[in-house]
C-alpha cells in the first residue's frame, strides 16, 4: 500500500472557535484581529464577512468600512491553541505521524 498524506486546513479557524464558544455568533459577519484605532489588521474574517470582501491581513478599519455590521473580536490566542491541540489529539488517534504547520494546519 502506498503512502497517503492528508492535509487538514481549518479555514476561518479563529472565527469557528468564536462560534463554537458563542453560538449566537453563527451566521453573523465576524472580524477577528487587532484594534482598528491602533492600525490593527484582520487575522480571520468569517465567511459572512468575506462575502463583503473582507479578508485576513487587511487593515481592520478598511474591513469595518466594507462590512459595518461586522462583529469585531480580539484574538484569543490561548483559546485557539487549546482547540488546535484538541484537534491534533483527535488526529493523533489515527496516526502518530502528524506534522503541524500552524495552529490551524
Amino acid at each position: 500500500m502506498g503512502r497517503k498524506i492528508l492535509h487538514v486546513d481549518m479555514d476561518e479557524f479563529f472565527a469557528a472557535v468564536e462560534k463554537l464558544d458563542n453560538p449566537a455568533l453563527r451566521g453573523k459577519p465576524l472580524l477577528i484581529g487587532g484594534d482598528p484605532a491602533a492600525r490593527g489588521v484582520v487575522s480571520t474574517a468569517s465567511y459572512e464577512a468575506r462575502a463583503f470582501g473582507c479578508h485576513s491581513a487587511m487593515p481592520m478599519a478598511a474591513a469595518i468600512r466594507m462590512c459595518p455590521a461586522a462583529i469585531v473580536l480580539p484574538v484569543r490566542g490561548e483559546r485557539y491553541r487549546e482547540v488546535s491541540e484538541q484537534v491534533f489529539e483527535i488526529l493523533g488517534r489515527f496516526t502518530p505521524q502528524i506534522e503541524p504547520l500552524s495552529i490551524d494546519e
